[in-house]
């Protein structure tokens, strides 16, 4: 048996996940609220996936108010979750990347990652 906290809603949870014995591969959850944490949990103990944050480099200077600064990084995340066995290679990529300047945030950095349906998006203006 595994317990989990539900972290589909603010309301968290606490899920029991347990193995039937009588089925192949079928999970039980109990202590959820509403589906949504059955369909979390199984997923969770099932093919566990995450979003992912980081910061990619930056080609050139940055704009600030008319003030020229140098900013060496443009903090990016993931479209969607990736499979936890993924990330560190995600990881690799994405810190190999370098954004050319002006960049907005909801930009695509790095499109359709390894065939995955997965986009490395901006998440700051950086100009």
């Amino acid at each position: 048996m595994r317990n989990l906290t539900c972290i589909v809603c603010p309301m968290g949870c606490s899920l029991e996940v347990e193995e039937d014995a009588n089925s192949q591969g079928s999970l039980s959850v109990t202590g959820n609220r509403c589906p949504r944490g059955a369909i979390y949990a199984k997923e969770e103990i099932r093919s566990p996936k995450r979003v992912v944050t980081a910061t990619c480099s930056i080609e050139g200077e940055a704009d600030f108010a008319n003030s020229i600064v140098s900013v060496r990084r443009v903090p990016v995340k993931t479209s969607s979750p990736c499979p936890r066995e993924k990330i560190q290679a995600l990881l690799q990529d994405i810190y190999k990347t370098t954004v050319s300047l002006p960049v907005k945030a909801g930009d695509i950095v790095l499109a359709g990652w390894k065939g995955e349906k997965i986009d490395i998006v901006a998440t700051r203006t950086i100009s």
